[in-house]
């Protein structure tokens, strides 16, 4: 190949990637133009009866940037507190905060795990031209506090999320160093919404390593209702998806609804069971459970922990 040859096909190369990338930022206009208009259109209704109605998808995993937009503009959230802090977060590209970043210019912290997922934080463009700081670190209970201060980030704050598949409500019971208006907390549906249990905590814990069916994890919904009243916060509901519960700082509900646990829980659809090949396994609702029976979990209420059968027969 003669060395026109190779230039020439080195800038058409470049033609096609930069054309990619220019075609990946017009989808993200029409997306965010979108969202803007429904956005009004949420506003335009006041008070929902659910928080499903508000539900739209740019970035969240499921309508959770929906519901965000939703309870802002029904909670008081100052100018200089629209701070945001979220972990579990991956590369960022799918998550519940990433709408905020972009679209109402918050600032905020994200954490992950994995090194690797920060680098491509860092690398994304959004990286640089937000106020964005992105750490990794495998979070517990022992470094979740110094980890918020240590990057500048203390006091009250419009918005917490968490979702780390694991020890979730060990680690929002020990977060004490920042006071979130809002917070958005995974739960995990296979619990059911009469027992307030989560697992017993391990700092090392690894949702795929727990158990090989990926559904031992985190935290029943009853379990992080009652820890939100204990810290001052009202359960105001799901997502349709049957994974996120929202709480709301009782000083700033407002018009919105606090809900009973059983009022407000939605069972999960998606179906992510495997067996011990790893290998998805569809399993439905009803079935969920006794996969994971002999299962040790955490009971809240009771202080002392059990095998998940013996719970769930009382």
């Amino acid at each position: 190949m003669s060395l026109k040859s190779w230039f020439i096909g080195r800038l058409q190369a470049c033609a096609r990637v930069a054309g990619i990338s220019e075609l990946r930022e017009q989808v993200l206009e029409a997306k965010l133009l979108s969202a803007r208009l429904l956005i009004r259109q949420i506003k335009a209704q006041g008070v929902l009866p659910r928080l499903a109605d508000a539900e739209f998808k740019v970035f969240s995993q499921f309508g959770d940037d929906g519901i965000i937009q939703y309870l802002l503009q029904q909670v008081d959230i100052p100018e200089d507190k629209r701070i945001f802090i979220e972990f579990g977060v991956q590369d960022y590209q799918e998550s519940n905060t990433r709408f905020l970043l972009i679209n109402d210019n918050w600032s905020g912290l994200i954490l992950d795990g994995s090194a690797g997922n920060i680098g491509k934080v860092v690398a994304d463009a959004q990286f640089w031209r937000h106020n964005l700081t992105a750490v990794a670190a495998f979070i517990d209970r022992d470094n979740v506090n110094d980890l918020f201060v240590r990057n500048g980030f203390k006091g009250e704050i419009g918005l917490l999320s968490v979702d780390i598949d694991g020890n979730d409500y060990w680690v929002w019971e020990s977060i004490d160093v920042v006071n979130p208006i809002i917070v958005v907390c995974e739960y995990n549906c296979v619990f059911g919404a009469e027992h307030a249990v989560t697992v017993p905590y391990d700092p090392a814990f690894q949702r795929g390593a727990a158990h090989y069916s990926n559904l031992y994890w985190g935290v029943s919904l009853k379990a992080l209702c009652l820890l939100a009243s204990r810290r001052g916060y009202a359960f105001v509901g799901c997502n349709s998806a049957g994974n996120n519960a929202y709480f709301v700082r009782r000083d700033k509900l407002g018009s919105l609804k606090s809900l009973g646990c059983a009022e407000g829980y939605v069972e999960a659809r998606f179906r992510e069971s495997r067996n011990r090949n790893g290998e998805l396994t569809y399993l439905s609702a009803e079935w969920r459970l006794g996969e994971i029976a002999q299962m040790s979990v955490f009971d809240v209420e009771r202080q002392s922990a059990a095998l998940i059968s013996e719970i769930f027969q009382r």
